[in-house]
């Protein structure tokens, strides 16, 4: 069975995953798809703290606790059919690769709900966490990536131009056909890069 990784890249509500596997120098996309992370697609949850912001402080954690415990489920399903689909190609996730944000730690309910930025980075943030957990029940080893860092991170770790490995990376999508947008080019690259194991946090 061929090891493969897997990258994330979040958005409200859901996420593009994308599997790579293959030798470091000449990486082949083996599945890509979108993970839904909420039952109901609507801004409502695909927005908690949004929605939280407006509630009142012991609604707005409880509705933000199921929110949560919904897409650690919807991740932990879909990881496992992720799983279960590539293990008919003999392919199998060992190591997975998140994009980030800031990166930065959050503060209490309370102080996020009174910033309008920080409400912003809560999202985003939930839905890597429920993430976060669907691999930890794998055992599969997250490595967060920031997002801003990750074209000049690559560039350094293959020894390849910024340049060069936009075209590589646009490429990888052509045997698959669309969608192969931002999201997914960034998924892969992300992926490529925990694959050489060369990744860093």
């Amino acid at each position: 069975m061929e090891t493969a990784a897997v990258g994330f890249r979040v958005h409200s509500g859901w996420a593009a995953a994308v599997v790579v596997c293959g030798p470091v120098d000449a990486p082949v996309v083996v599945d890509r798809r979108k993970i839904q992370l909420v039952k109901t697609f609507t801004y409502t949850f695909r927005q908690p703290y949004h929605t939280a912001e407006k509630m009142q402080r012991q609604d707005a954690a409880k509705f933000i606790r199921g929110v949560q415990s919904d897409a650690e489920r919807l991740a932990l399903s879909s990881l496992r059919s992720l799983q279960m689909d590539l293990a008919e190609g003999d392919f199998k996730i060992v190591r997975s690769a998140l994009l980030l944000a800031s990166g930065r730690t959050l503060p209490e309910l309370e102080q996020i709900l009174a910033s309008h930025a920080l409400i912003h980075a809560a999202d985003g943030e939930l839905f890597r966490d429920s993430l976060r957990a669907a691999c930890a029940r794998y055992n599969l080893p997250v490595v967060g990536i920031r997002e801003k860092e990750l074209l000049a991170t690559a560039s350094k770790a293959f020894g390849i131009q910024p340049a060069e490995l936009k075209r590589r990376i646009a490429a990888f999508g052509k045997s698959l056909g669309p969608p192969w947008s931002q999201d997914e080019k960034f998924a892969a690259l992300a992926a490529w890069l925990n694959l050489s194991r060369r990744a860093v946090p």
